[in-house]
């Protein structure tokens, strides 16, 4: 029998695979440490990509429940590389979230999108999580 965790995002029990364990760290710390409602995150939802059906890792909405970061996780012995922004590049082209992170538990690579010109630029940090006010 495999080993499991229990996911708050999506309330059961999930098989506690390398790329799971990296999810549950960035959900605990999306929830802990940036104070991101549990309400505003979701996880491993299928998304439309073209024609194909995909699932993102990890979704977290704005307060007006608008898309606000698309989150990729990859297992902590895959190295971030161009393919791996790509992927989240791709099905950020359905959701349209301003961000854009890439991680492998270790490594962390965040982008803002500008939606006029398609650019992405990096982030030097984690960025600010828009409060109940704005």
């Amino acid at each position: 029998m495999s080993e499991e965790i229990f996911d708050i995002i999506r309330k059961k029990y999930v098989a506690l695979t390398s790329e799971e364990k990296v999810r549950q760290h960035i959900i605990s710390i999306l929830i802990n440490d940036k104070n991101i409602p549990l309400s505003l995150i979701a996880v491993e939802a299928q998304i439309k990509v073209g024609k194909l059906i995909k699932r993102f890792d990890i979704l977290v909405y704005d307060r007006q429940l608008n898309p606000w970061m698309i989150i990729e996780c990859k297992k902590e012995d895959i190295s971030l590389s161009p393919e791996i922004l790509n992927q989240a590049i791709r099905y950020n082209q359905t959701i349209n979230a301003p961000y854009l992170l890439i991680t492998n538990g270790k490594d962390f690579f965040c982008f803002k999108q500008d939606n006029l010109t398609s650019q992405l630029k990096p982030q030097e940090e984690f960025p600010v999580f828009p409060s109940k006010t704005s």
